[in-house]
């Protein structure tokens, strides 16, 4: 072979070398949207962690987060076909699907944990959730035809004490026998900085409310014709949330105050303190199974108490409204620390 060959021989065994990477760096990625329930906030961290850290695009998703807000309707966009998933806010939104024929699904639970929480003030001697009963009860019109009923059927709860909850939390801070809903990641704080004293916390979650909670759903027709995009979704959010809790969540955190300027790294930093310390996305079954864990024993359990609450009917195919295909791999477990 003469010189001229044999470089034109290496060179072309070069230019096929490359060519075989060639795919990976020309990936074309798939376009995502994805829709929160509120705005940009540490309890949706693990989605933004997973954008602003490229851990999405490792999988190979372009995704892009649409947050909602009071005026906002991401559902309503997902089943009309306006963007890929959901962020749904507890298991009752899935049954509703399926009562009403909604072609949606869940495909992971992010929360373990529902973060719902009553709330009353250092003195009034509450030990457990019954101690509530002759409490002034500021509950919000959803929480009474949720959660509410529960304490109902469960502890013999009655309305009569309740008043409503207008997501303000100065008439609570004005009477001292009066407790508050909230979320365990977020109005204990606005109250204690509000008022001046740590509120006493009781999450529902420790007493029986066992909805799951942060769901992520999507059109049933997705998981049909896309199970690997699906898949990739799912595997790609659970990294993220393994990184934004337990690594650097400074890349999410930065995007979601730029998506939410009125947030405050003091709260982010504290969502996240009690996101770890009450095992909101990181207990039970995800433990062993990963962050996005889901059973069926769970979900019965949780229908039963929702059909003795009069909540739900028990007729209704729950088993419709959530699948296990995507869930229980035991993505991430690697990234979580010895001791969560």
């Amino acid at each position: 072979m003469t010189p001229f060959h044999l470089r034109r021989a290496l060179v072309a065994g070069l230019l096929a070398a490359l060519a075989s990477f060639a795919p990976a760096r020309a990936q074309t990625l798939d376009k995502v949207t994805f829709g929160t329930n509120w705005v940009a906030e540490a309890e949706h961290g693990g989605f933004f962690q997973a954008v602003a850290d490229g851990t999405y695009k490792k999988y190979g998703l372009d995704v892009t987060i649409v947050p909602g807000g009071p005026n906002e309707n991401n559902r309503m966009l997902l089943i009309a076909g306006k963007i890929d998933f959901f962020m749904a806010a507890n298991t009752l939104m899935s049954f509703d699907a399926v009562a009403n024929n909604v072609p949606v699904i869940t495909i992971a639970a992010i929360f373990q944990k529902d973060p719902q929480v009553m709330l009353t003030q250092p003195d009034a001697k509450v030990a457990k959730l019954e101690d509530l009963k002759p409490l002034t009860l500021f509950v919000s019109k959803e929480g009474m035809t949720s959660y509410f009923q529960w304490l109902k059927s469960e502890y013999g709860f009655s309305e009569k004490n309740v008043r409503p909850y207008n997501f303000n939390p100065q008439p609570f801070i004005a009477n001292p026998k009066s407790a508050m809903q909230g979320y365990v990641t977020s109005e204990p704080f606005a109250v204690e900085k509000a008022a001046g004293f740590k509120p006493n916390v009781l999450l529902l979650a420790d007493y029986g409310f066992n909805t799951y909670s942060t769901l992520i759903e999507t059109r049933r027709e997705i998981v049909e014709k896309k199970p690997d995009l699906v898949q990739r979704f799912v595997d790609a959010s659970m990294i993220g949330w393994y990184n934004y809790l337990y690594r650097d969540n400074s890349a999410g955190n930065a995007l979601i105050k730029q998506l939410n300027p009125e947030m405050t790294d003091d709260l982010l930093a504290y969502s996240v303190v009690k996101m770890k310390e009450h095992g909101i996305v990181d207990s039970g079954d995800s433990l062993k199974n990963g962050i996005g864990a889901m059973s069926d024993e769970r979900y019965a359990s949780f229908f039963n108490k929702m059909v003795k609450a009069g909540v739900v009917k028990a007729d209704l195919d729950y088993r419709k409204s959530y699948t296990l295909r995507f869930v229980n791999k035991g993505v991430g477990l690697e990234l979580r620390p010895n001791k969560p």
